[in-house]
């Protein structure tokens, strides 16, 4: 149970790092250690499937940059490895004259970060390109694309298994700490200087630790004596699905115009592999941190969510915003009105309730959703061996392959690998 680098979280971001990591230094043991029996079990297993192409994300943020390199790779890995995908496109529909000016703002925001075939059309082309759609003015994004990111992410474990990796899954990291020097008689405690344990007592030992453990990225840090800043606040989005006999509505992704005023990004269509549409997601508070029902509570999760302070600055600032979505998430026929705006044929009749996500929202101390990648590490003996991928949300899935080069990149420089 010897490695020199152990991912901990085998989620897509984790296990296309370990992946990377593996290429990169094929000398070197690898372990990736997972919580649950499975792979991708969490956000990589309960997101809405899309390839994102960049447009929305602030130029020169590691967002903007990530996203466009990492579209491109996933096309590239999917076609390698024939998985399979649809380039299907986005509509993003202005259907208010006060939503044209962010609209073309937005297509300006992704020219700048060189997202390919971006295009402003009117009226007639969106119907020509979404027959039910109806609005002014789109932004027409055909390099979006869905795809089945779980298979994408067990692809990413089989490259790294046939490599050489080790993967150790039911092991939930608890504990981190440096060997002794009692310990040192072995030449474990010299060579590989960090024990991991979990929560049945098991342990490895590493040299070097890589976190990518998504709706638990702050506790894995405070575990390891580093900072607990950005908290993660979890928040549910629960989506609607079109009745099968009513899903020829419906041809690619098809978006609003966001609003900055609100934090999230509001209710679109999003088809997917297996020939379904998702409706929404909404964004509510989640009582529990893989709380994916609505009545799933974990009192841990709860009282910690709920007593930092970042969280009731961000309430506060968005009151109206959160109740409504509380509202939409009680009562179906709020959620359709809002999908009325751009398919006006939808009736509450077509619809049905779906599946849910859980997203690691990062939150910082006053109160602002930390929008970008966040990585870091820390200081002393442990912080100093350990590189925590702290914020990684959306477009982490699409961004994966690109964010797991930045990691290699990252590791080689922070541990001299």
């Amino acid at each position: 149970s010897t490695f020199d680098v152990a991912v901990v979280g085998a989620g897509i971001v984790g296990l296309a790092a370990a992946r990377e990591l593996l290429r990169r230094h094929p000398a070197l043991a690898f372990a990736v250690l997972e919580k649950e029996p499975e792979l991708a079990h969490h956000q990589s297993g309960h997101n809405s499937g899309v390839i994102h192409s960049g447009i929305y994300y602030k130029p020169g943020s590691l967002k903007a940059k990530l996203c466009v390199q990492g579209a491109a790779l996933c096309y590239e890995y999917c076609d390698r490895k024939g998985i399979p995908y649809k380039q299907c496109g986005k509509l993003i529909v202005a259907v208010e004259q006060d939503e044209i000016p962010r609209l073309k703002a937005l297509y300006e925001r992704g020219l700048q970060n060189n997202v390919p075939g971006l295009k402003l059309i009117g009226a007639k082309e969106i119907q020509a390109k979404e027959p039910f759609c109806r609005g002014l003015m789109a932004l027409d994004s055909p390099y979006t694309g869905i795809v089945n990111y779980k298979q994408v992410a067990q692809s990413f474990a089989e490259d790294f298994q046939e490599a050489g990796g080790t993967i150790l899954t039911d092991f939930e990291v608890t504990n981190m700490e440096m060997a002794k020097e009692s310990s040192s008689e072995s030449e474990n405690g010299l060579k590989y200087p960090v024990i991991v344990r979990n929560s049945k007592g098991e342990e490895i030992y590493c040299q070097h630790i890589v976190t990518c453990a998504g709706l638990y990225s702050d506790r894995l840090s405070e575990i390891s004596g580093c900072s607990p800043e950005p908290r993660i606040v979890p928040f549910r989005g629960d989506y609607l699905v079109l009745k099968p006999e009513k899903c020829y509505m419906v041809k690619g992704n098809i978006y609003p115009v966001p609003n900055p005023r609100f934090p999230f990004l509001g209710f679109h269509f999003t088809p997917r592999m297996d020939g379904s549409v998702w409706l929404g997601p909404n964004a509510v508070l989640a009582f529990k941190r893989e709380g994916y029902k609505l009545f799933d509570f974990s009192a841990g999760d709860f009282i910690d969510a709920v007593t930092y302070s970042g969280l009731w600055k961000l309430v506060l600032r968005n009151l109206s915003y959160g109740l409504s979505e509380i509202y939409r998430a009680c009562f179906l026929s709020a959620q359709v009105k809002q999908l009325q705006k751009f398919i006006p044929e939808v009736t509450i009749n077509d619809v049905l309730r779906g599946p849910s996500g859980v997203r690691a929202q990062a939150l910082d101390s006053d109160g602002n959703l930390v929008d970008d990648f966040v990585f870091d590490g820390g200081s002393g003996d442990i912080g100093s061996r350990i590189l925590h991928v702290r914020n990684a949300p959306s477009p982490a899935a699409t961004s994966s392959l690109a964010i797991a080069k930045m990691i290699a990149d990252e590791v080689k420089r922070r541990f001299e690998l």
